[in-house]
Parts: structure tokens; C-alpha cells; sequence
């Protein structure tokens, strides 16, 4: 009996049109954020709000990599915890309008950067982890796969972006490359998790500061693919003009 008086009036509120204004009303939200670069655009004003509620001040060179990394996170942490080495993102931004190349140590990286940006300034973007001669590398030298990739990838492309977004070992591999002579473009360093994470970030840090190489890292536990692709975004946008969402659309 319950159910059938909630049924009758429930259907009497819908034809006699009680629910029209709510309806309406949602209607109305969509049409304003409907379009992928309204939602971007109102998402970076929150954002640049907050932080100023927030009172925090990034440094003007570092804002479009934070910016993005909160974006894509929705986790003001990033504001506090990305560290660049000098002039880090300059030099990133500079590389890409060089058409300097990018290895990634996920597919999951790989398929988020920007096409439309890539295409514009020649860059081209690789992940080497599901090489057949990588798991060959990995057994041989009782290593992992993305140390391996990390050597391989020293091979074929030495001054290319390196972006590590998930593992420590590849961020302690590139540390070693870079001792022994290898000078990449830049280094992102943003691995996620517990074990060896922190260290490998600090270390990255250190020797990319050593050997005066840009490196952008996620100092603590936090980080990941998706903010590996956001940081390497933010730097593909600013160098080729895609900064603005609905130039990208």
C-alpha cells in the first residue's frame, strides 16, 4: 500500500510538472560546463583561488606544472611537494620546442600526453617497458624492467625527457646512467608508493643538481603516471602555444 501511494504521487508530481525547475536548472549547469575547455577553464580559477585563500605563492616559472599536477589530482599537497631544480621547467619547455623526444616507464604516460601539443613541435614519445629484449635485459642483469628500460633507453635516445611516474628502480637507474655520463634534457621523477620512493626522488634530486640537470620531482610518497602526464602537459602546452584549452579543442 506504501509503495503504491509513493508510485501515485511520484507521478502526479512529474505531470503536474513539479519537477520542471529542477530539470531546468540542471540543463542550465550543462550548458555552461558542457564543452571540455569550459570545464578546464573554470577548474584553473578554482584552483588559482584556492591557492590564494590557501596563501600560497609558487613561483611564477613553476606555476603552469603545479597548476596542472592540482588539476589533474584535485590535491593541493602538489603545491608544496613538487621540487624543481633550478630553472628546471624553463629548460623543459626549451627542450620540447627543440623537438627533443620523450620515454616514459608506463603505457598509462605514454597515452595521456597531449597529441595535438606533440604534433605541433615534432616530439615524439616512448615507452619501452613491453620490449621483448627488455624482459631478456631485466632477467640478465637480475634487475627490473624499468631499470632495464632506463639502459635501453640511454642507448637509442641519451638526451631525451626521462619521466618516471611508477618506478623507484628506474629513478635509481637514471641516477646511475647520469654519473656515468649520461645527460638528459630533463628529468621527471614522480614515482608512487612506499618502497624506495622517497629515497629515489631524493636521490634524482641530488644528482640532477650535481650534474646541473633539470629535474622536476614529487618529494614524499605521492606522485604517479597521471601526474607524470600532467607535468609533461603543462610543459608541452607552454611550448607550443596549447596553453589555452580551447585552442586544443
Amino acid at each position: 500500500m506504501g509503495d503504491r501511494v509513493k508510485s501515485s504521487s511520484l507521478a502526479d508530481a512529474e505531470s503536474s510538472g513539479k519537477e520542471k525547475p529542477l530539470a531546468d536548472a540542471e540543463s542550465s549547469g550543462k550548458e555552461k560546463h558542457v564543452r571540455p575547455d569550459d570545464i578546464e577553464k573554470t577548474s584553473m580559477e578554482i584552483i588559482d583561488d584556492e591557492l590564494r585563500m590557501r596563501g600560497i605563492v609558487i613561483p611564477k616559472e613553476n606555476y603552469s606544472v603545479t597548476r596542472r599536477v592540482i588539476h589533474t589530482t584535485a590535491d593541493f599537497d602538489y603545491a608544496v611537494n613538487l621540487a624543481f631544480t633550478d630553472r628546471a621547467a624553463e629548460q623543459g619547455i626549451a627542450a620540447f620546442a627543440r623537438g627533443i623526444s620523450i620515454v616514459t616507464d608506463t603505457n598509462m604516460t605514454l597515452a595521456g600526453i597531449s597529441r595535438p601539443a606533440m604534433e605541433r613541435l615534432g616530439v615524439n614519445a616512448h615507452c619501452f617497458m613491453a620490449e621483448p629484449r627488455i624482459r631478456e635485459m631485466a632477467r640478465e642483469m637480475g634487475t627490473t624492467r624499468a631499470a632495464a628500460s632506463q639502459i635501453y633507453a640511454a642507448g637509442k635516445m641519451p638526451g631525451a625527457v626521462l619521466s618516471v611516474g611508477n618506478a623507484p628502480t628506474a629513478l635509481f637507474e637514471i641516477a646511475r646512467l647520469i654519473r656515468n655520463g649520461l645527460r638528459p634534457a630533463l628529468v621527471i621523477g614522480v614515482p608512487v608508493g612506499f618502497v624506495n620512493v622517497i629515497e629515489s626522488k631524493e636521490e634524482i634530486l641530488s644528482v640532477c643538481r650535481e650534474y646541473a640537470i633539470p629535474a622536476i620531482a614529487a618529494r614524499g610518497r605521492k606522485g604517479g603516471s597521471t601526474v607524470a602526464c600532467a607535468i609533461l602537459n603543462a610543459l608541452l602546452y607552454e611550448a607550443s602555444g596549447l596553453g589555452d584549452p580551447s585552442a586544443r579543442s
